[in-house]
């Protein structure tokens, strides 16, 4: 076991509503030349999953856990009595704590969204959740020229952007993360690097938007094959993989499209949001061999859910407007805000909040069909990339199937650690631990075989199973799907009819499963909600 100052620091980024094959290294034609350095250098793995939903999948990934196990089932809001808490279980045990409690000094830069107390310090915050360091937001989204809930430890930091008028919150998370790693502290570090990049609202530097003038002129349709093409070049599909058709719902032709000039406006802001995203990645990284850090810093990087079909207004907008935490009142110079995808608002400027739409989601899912919040491959599927020069790894691709619950273990394994019982739960409530259910991917990192597990989800009634090759899948309200994810992985034909048995064997795991990890059964949520007089709509959003 190698001594604390000889264990590997790591370095986890998470990027948000950035879909499957937005960076190049996964087919897309946004310019990610830093992360895409990572991952051909490194290990891509193209059967990773997350939970379909930040929240969740920030509760999972820092726990271990699955997400409805932590108190986060949905999002970072208080559903109680009934519900889920919408905040960290006081039982969870968070990597900070863990890796702290083994001599690492942690750091946060950027979101948290695990607290469903946004505005005062509480136990579920980062500063009481291990992490030294915090820099960020608390709550899930907002502006990025005037966030809300922008903390530095537990003090609000709203005076970095009203001094600044070039102040960006994407450039502001990647100088606090380059402080943090070039601090001059033997121990080995722990930084959650989370951007809030590229969620909506769409906001992005005029001269960054325009530098991609002419990329997306072509439209979703032949972007979606042209991307898929490259996919398979890439090997991140293997050779006969399909396209699934375009998104049916909502989304047109790009040949019908009305105002293409805006819908491509729209898809160069997010794209400009993603490339600063990954510039600023690239600014760590320098600042780790500057440090002599970065042989032997694990750096992985994955996104929260599928892309975001999202529209804005969430809801109606004198209601969505009402929300403080992420839309703000004004612009920093008192300027009304323009909440909406209409095209008479142009995207990017400060005083804009608009999100990028379905089918340009469906162009950042490319191959698969559905987006974040559904459980069907394009809400789930994520890119994650794993690099550590120093650490043996066998760079290439990794085809073998992981989920966020795999990561906690494998971090502890590659570092030499083992979960602690006295860490974080007896502190709070004096009981045991909850038992970690994920596997170590540590051996597949190293060109060996992975072992094989049956991988679970459920998000607002959504469902879904996958053991071996096959996966059990439905959407809230809906019936069964089975599908071969191994001959299908684009989902296109549903075996359910042909094999009963199998389905029926898996919604029985699936079942015994939900009820050991304490999912609250859709129809109970939206039920509490009703009996206050809300809408289902209100229950997931």
């Amino acid at each position: 076991m190698p001594s604390a100052e000889a264990r590997p620091n790591v370095l986890l980024i998470l990027a948000d509503d950035m879909g499957y094959s937005d960076l190049g290294c996964f087919g897309g034609e946004i310019r990610t030349p830093h992360i895409d350095s990572l991952g051909r250098a490194g290990v891509r793995f193209t059967q990773f999953y997350n939970t379909a939903r930040c929240s969740p999948s920030r509760a999972s990934l820092l726990t271990g856990l699955h997400p409805h196990s932590t108190g986060v089932g949905i999002l970072a809001k208080d559903d109680r009595p009934g519900g889920y808490a919408g905040s960290l279980d006081d039982r969870c045990v968070t990597l900070a704590e863990e890796l702290g409690a083994a001599g690492y000094r942690t750091g946060l830069s950027g979101k948290w969204h695990l607290s469903a107390e946004v505005h005062h310090p509480s136990d579920s915050w980062p500063t009481r959740r291990g992490f030294e360091h915090v820099y960020g937001t608390i709550t899930g989204c907002g502006s990025y020229y005037r966030p809300g809930t922008l903390v530095r430890g537990e003090e609000p930091a709203e005076s970095d952007f009203a001094e600044d008028p070039d102040w960006y919150l994407t450039e502001a998370i990647g100088e606090d993360a380059a402080r943090f790693v070039a601090e001059d502290d033997e121990r080995p570090f722990f930084l959650y690097l989370a951007f809030t990049a590229p969620h909506w609202p769409l906001h992005a530097k005029e001269d960054e938007v325009e530098a991609y003038d002419g990329v997306f002129a072509s439209g979703w349709d032949d972007l979606r094959a042209a991307r898929h093409q490259r996919m398979l070049a890439e090997g991140i599909l293997p050779p006969g993989t399909p396209l699934s058709p375009a998104d049916p719902e909502g989304g047109v032709p790009w040949r019908d499209a009305e105002h293409k000039d805006w819908e491509q406006r729209r898809m160069q802001t997010y794209a400009a949001m993603v490339e600063s995203m990954d510039r600023q990645i690239g600014r760590v990284v320098d600042e780790l061999k500057r440090a002599g850090r970065f042989e032997n810093t694990i750096i992985l990087f994955l996104s929260d859910n599928g892309g975001c079909a999202e529209y804005l207004p969430h809801g109606p907008l004198e209601e969505f407007s009402r929300r403080s935490d992420i839309v703000p009142s004004s612009t920093r110079d008192g300027r009304p805000m323009r909440i909406g995808n209409f095209p008479d608002i142009e995207p990017g400027v400060e005083e804009s909040y608009m999100s990028y739409g379905q089918s340009w989601a469906n162009l950042s899912n490319t191959p698969f069909r559905f987006f974040k919040r559904w459980v069907h491959e394009g809400g789930i599927s994520t890119p994650l990339i794993v690099h550590w020069a120093g650490g043996g790894l066998e760079s290439g691709i990794v085809c073998a199937p992981f989920q966020l619950t795999d990561v906690y273990p494998t971090l502890l394994e590659l570092a030499g650690l083992e979960a602690d019982e006295k860490v974080g739960d007896t502190r709070r409530l004096g009981a045991a631990r909850p038992s970690l259910p994920g596997r170590s991917f540590a051996s597949a990192l190293r060109g060996g075989v992975a072992s094989e597990g049956t991988l679970y989800w459920e998000h607002i009634g959504n469902c879904a199973i996958r053991h071996g090759s096959y996966k059990l899948v439905k959407e809230t309200h809906g019936d069964w799907e089975l599908y071969d994810i191994e001959a299908d992985r684009v989902e296109l034909h549903d075996l359910a009819a042909d094999r009963p048995d199998l389905v029926a064997d898996l919604a029985e795991r699936w079942q015994r499963w939900a009820d050991e990890v304490g999912v609250i059964p859709w129809e109970e949520t939206v039920r509490i909600y009703e009996e206050r007089g809300l809408s289902e709509f209100e229950a997931f959003s």
